[in-house]
C-alpha cells in the first residue's frame, strides 16, 4: 500500500465514521469534517497497512478515538476557545459525551479502514516470472524481514515473498519469563504471522533441507508430505536450539526456556513441586522438592531465577504444610560475576539485590550432569532439586550445518559467502561489527538485521549494491523481581524501581500489535492487585498420604 493510498483510505475512514456519528450528534458540519479528516489521515498513515482482525481493528480505532477526545475536546478545543486546558475529572465528565462520540468515530473508523486495506482489486496478470524470495524462520528475524519486504511489494517490488516456518506466529521471547512465573498469560506473548502480511504469503511447515547449488528449499508440511519450494533468494532466520554439551541427563531432566511450551512446562513444574511438597512426610524429600536451580547467569537465567523466586513466595502461603519452611534457589554461573552483557556495577548490583533475598550463587561453576533427583557442578558438589531449569547455552539450528558446520559467518551485508542468493541473520549467524566482533543476539538485532537483509534483497534485485549492516544497540534492560530492574539505556546505567518500570514500558511497546500490548497491560495490571493463578495447566499425578482420620471421615 503507497503512502498516498494509505492517506487517502483513512481520509474515507474518517468521513465514514464522522458522518454516522454526526447524523446522531449534529456537530457543526465544516469544523467536524476537517476534524473527521485529520482523524482519518493520522489512521491511515500510523495503521493503513496493517491488516488485523475485525477484533484487533475495532480496538485500535477505540484507541485512537480515545486520544483524540484527550487531545482535542480536553486540550486543543478549550485554547482555540481561549480558555485553559483543564483535565480534572470534573471537566471529563461533563465532556464524556463527546468521549462517547470520539470512541464511536474511532471505532468506526478502524473497521473501514480495515476493510480498506483487505480490499485489493484485480490487477493484470504478470507478464513475467517474478523474482521469489524465501525467508525461513518466524522469529523476531524473520519477521521482520518479512514484513519490510511485504511493505516493499506494496510500493512497487516486482517479486514473490513467502514466509516458512513450524510456527504460525511470531513469539515475543523476552516475556517467557513472566509466563513461567505466571505474571503473563502464555496466549498474550504471540501474535499471528499472517495478520501482519499484505502481499507477503505464508507457509506452515518445517524447512529440513536446503540445495543451494539448485535453489531449492524443502518442506515437510504435514500431510502435504515434502514440498520443493524453488527461490531466487533465501534468508536464513531460523534462530538456536537449547546446548546441552552432552552432559550426562542434562538433556532428559533440565527445562530450557525457548518457546511457549517450554515456559508453560517450567511454571507447571515448579507448581507441581509445591503440591507434592505439601504432601511429602519425608523432609530430605520436601526440601529437594523445594529446591530450584537455574543453570545461566546472563538475562534469562537471572530474570528467571528471580521471577520464580517472586512466584514461589508470593503463593507459598495457601500450602499450610510448607508454613515455616524456606525454599531454596540456587543459580549456577560459569562467569565470575552476573550479566556479562551489563557493566561489573551492575552485575555486582544484581548480585546484591538477588542476594540479599536468599537466592545462592554457584559462580565459576557448571552443571556437569544431572538425574531426577539432584544434579552435580564440575567442582564435585551435589545440589539435590526436582527442578532445573536451562539457560546455559544455545547452539545454532541443526538446518544450518548444511550450509556450514556451526554458526553461519556471514559478509557484513549478511550475504553468506560462497553461496549467492543466500542470506542470514539472527541467532544462527554470526555477523561482524565495526568493532571487530560479533553482534549479540538479541532481539532488538534481529529486527533490524531482517530489515537490512530485506533492503539488501531489494537492492540487489534493483541492481544496486547491498550496504553492510550497523547498528549499535539501544540499551538492555533486566528485571530482578520484587518491582526492581537493572540496565543500560543511552549510555546510562540505572537500576531499582524506575529500571522496573522502563523495563516494562519497552517490552510493552515493542509487543507486535495493540491488541497484545492491551493484554499484557492488563495481565500486568491483574498481577498487581490479584494472586497469582496456582491452576496447573495440565494433569500431574500427585502420591497421597493417607490417614488413618482420613480413612473415617
Amino acid at each position: 500500500m503507497t503512502l498516498l493510498r494509505r492517506l487517502l483510505s483513512g481520509v474515507i475512514a474518517g468521513l465514514t465514521g464522522g458522518l454516522i456519528v454526526a447524523v446522531v450528534t449534529n456537530p457543526p458540519w465544516l469544523p467536524w469534517a476537517a476534524h473527521t479528516v485529520l482523524l482519518g489521515a493520522v489512521l491511515g498513515l500510523l495503521f493503513g497497512e496493517h491488516r488485523q482482525s475485525n477484533g484487533s481493528a475495532l480496538s485500535v480505532g477505540l484507541l485512537i478515538g480515545l486520544l483524540d477526545w484527550v487531545t482535542w475536546s480536553l486540550t486543543l478545543a478549550p485554547v482555540l476557545e481561549g480558555r485553559t486546558p483543564s483535565w480534572t475529572m470534573a471537566v471529563a465528565v461533563a465532556r464524556f459525551p463527546e468521549l462517547v462520540g470520539a470512541a464511536l468515530l474511532g471505532a468506526i473508523a478502524g473497521l473501514v479502514l480495515h476493510a480498506l486495506a483487505t480490499w485489493r482489486p484485480p490487477g493484470p496478470a504478470p507478464r513475467r516470472a517474478k523474482p521469489h524470495i524465501v525467508i525461513v524462520g518466524g522469529g523476531f528475524g524473520g519477521v521482520g524481514a518479512v514484513r519490510e519486504l511485504d511493505r516493499r511489494v506494496g510500493r512497487g517490488l516486482d517479486a514473490h515473498v513467502t514466509l516458512i516456518s513450524d510456527s504460525n506466529f511470531l513469539l515475543f521471547t523476552p516475556l517467557l519469563v513472566g509466563v513461567a512465573a505466571g505474571t503473563v498469560e502464555a496466549r498474550h506473548v504471540s501474535a499471528p504471522v499472517r495478520a501482519g502480511l499484505g502481499h507477503a504469503s505464508f507457509l506452515h511447515g518445517r524447512v529440513v533441507s536446503i540445495d543451494t547449488r539448485t535453489r531449492n528449499a524443502y518442506v515437510s508440511a504435514g500431510k502435504e508430505g515434502l514440498l520443493r519450494v524453488p527461490y531466487d533468494q533465501l534468508v536464513l532466520a531460523v534462530g538456536g536450539v537449547p546446548h546441552f554439551f552432552d552432559l550426562p541427563g542434562v538433556r532428559e531432566h533440565a527445562f530450557p526456556m525457548k518457546s511457549v511450551e517450554d515456559a508453560t512446562k517450567l511454571r507447571n513444574q515448579v507448581l507441581s513441586a509445591l503440591e507434592r511438597a505439601d504432601l511429602e512426610p519425608d523432609p530430605a524429600e520436601q526440601a529437594r522438592l523445594l529446591t530450584f536451580v537455574v543453570a545461566g547467569g546472563g538475562f534469562a537465567g537471572t530474570e528467571l531465577v528471580a521471577e520464580l523466586f517472586d512466584l514461589v513466595h508470593d503463593v507459598l502461603h495457601l500450602y499450610p504444610r510448607l508454613h515455616g519452611l524456606r525454599p531454596r534457589f540456587v543459580l549456577v554461573h560459569a562467569g565470575e560475576r552476573l550479566l556479562p552483557e551489563l557493566s561489573p556495577k551492575l552485575g555486582l548490583y544484581a548480585q546484591r539485590k538477588l542476594g540479599g533475598r536468599g537466592i545462592e550463587f554457584r559462580l565459576g561453576a557448571r552443571v556437569s550432569g544431572a538425574t531426577a533427583g539432584d544434579i552435580t557442578l564440575d567442582s564435585g558438589e551435589t545440589v539435590p532439586t526436582r527442578t532445573l531449569a536451562w539457560t546455559a547455552g544455545n547452539r545454532p539450528n541443526p538446518l544450518v550445518r548444511q550450509v556450514m558446520q556451526g554458526p553461519l559467518v556471514v559478509e557484513p551485508t549478511l550475504q553468506v559467502p560462497g553461496a549467492p542468493g543466500l542470506w542470514a541473520l539472527g541467532d544462527c549467524a554470526r555477523i561482524p561489527d565495526t568493532a571487530g566482533g560479533t553482534h549479540p543476539p538479541t532481539a532488538q538485532h534481529a529486527i533490524r538485521e531482517g530489515k537490512a537483509a530485506a533492503r539488501n534483497i531489494a537492492a540487489v534485485l534493483g541492481g544496486r549494491r547491498p550496504e553492510p549492516f550497523r547498528f549499535g544497540g539501544l540499551g538492555v534492560l533486566v528485571s530482578l523481581g520484587h518491582r526492581t530492574a537493572a540496565g543500560e539505556i543511552g549510555g546510562r546505567q540505572v537500576s531499582g524501581f524506575l529500571a522496573w518500570i522502563l523495563w516494562r514500558s519497552v517490552y510493552l511497546s515493542k509487543l507486535p500489535g495493540a491488541e497484545k500490548r492491551l493484554r499484557v497491560l492488563a495481565d500486568w495490571t491483574l498481577d498487581l492487585v490479584f494472586p497469582r493463578d496456582i491452576a496447573l495447566s495440565t494433569v500431574s499425578t500427585v502420591s497421597t498420604v493417607s490417614t488413618e482420620g482420613d480413612r473415617h471421615a
